[in-house]
């Protein structure tokens, strides 16, 4: 017999290719905005960003903060002062539209969701999320979407898993899982509200970290055997 019951679904890099998505955003907003985006921007951007994020999730800033800054502080390193609200708005617009799946993430849900109770637990821009997960078709397979925008908490804070296991109706901790792919939001909020977690490391990363997931996969297809479900081939 299964374990698991309720199965909770980061988005970003889990279910949704963030990166991808990300890419062309990016791509179209300088281009809008006149600007030259080379390979040395777009990765220093994503080290701003990455930054922004983790002080984010560490409760030390806002996520105005993280939001209204990060194109404001990137290109003032290579002598361009612009508006960081406005950039990012115009970015937000073309992010949006970014529908990229997890290669399996589209089946495996659909294959899961006629085993277990099904949630999104994310943080990032509550609009910007649910836009993407209905333009996937991910949204309709999922119970519930649980975006920290609208939950006034973000992973890993004890008090937005608190606030999503009090709307999920007799829920169980012991009989829940997450999966994710961050370290610090998904594992270490997982292990401080008392689930299970799985790491989706798909990219081998080290884990530098004294946190040690329940398991750690590398494929989706994984997620199979873990919780003993057959895959089916959709057609």
């Amino acid at each position: 017999m299964n374990k698991y019951k309720t199965l909770l679904f980061d988005v970003d890099d889990t279910l949704l290719d963030f990166g991808a998505a990300e890419k062309v955003a990016l791509r179209l907003l300088f281009e809008e905005h006149q600007l030259n985006l080379t390979p040395e921007i777009e990765s220093h951007y994503r080290v701003i960003n990455q930054g922004l994020w983790k002080q984010f999730e560490d409760g030390t800033i806002e996520r105005s903060e993280v939001l209204n800054t990060r194109f404001s502080t990137l290109l003032k390193e290579y002598g361009h002062i612009v508006d960081g609200t406005l950039l990012e708005n115009s970015y937000r617009v073309f992010l949006e539209d970014g529908k990229q799946l997890v290669d399996g993430a589209f089946e495996l849900v659909k294959n899961l969701q006629n085993h277990f109770d099904l949630y999104i637990v994310t943080n990032g821009d509550s609009l910007t999320q649910y836009k993407r997960l209905s333009a996937s078709g991910l949204q309709p397979i999922f119970k519930d979407i649980f975006v920290s925008e609208d939950t006034g908490f973000q992973k890993p804070m004890k008090e937005y898993f608190d606030y999503v296991f009090e709307r999920i109706p007799n829920f169980n901790v012991n009989t829940g899982l997450i999966i994710g792919d961050s370290l610090n939001a998904d594992i270490k909020g997982g292990q401080q509200a008392g689930l299970d977690t799985c790491w989706f490391n798909p990219h081998k990363k080290q884990n530098d970290t004294d946190l040690i997931p329940t398991f750690e996969i590398q494929n989706l297809d994984e997620l199979y055997q873990i919780l003993h479900v057959d895959k089916k081939v959709l057609v």
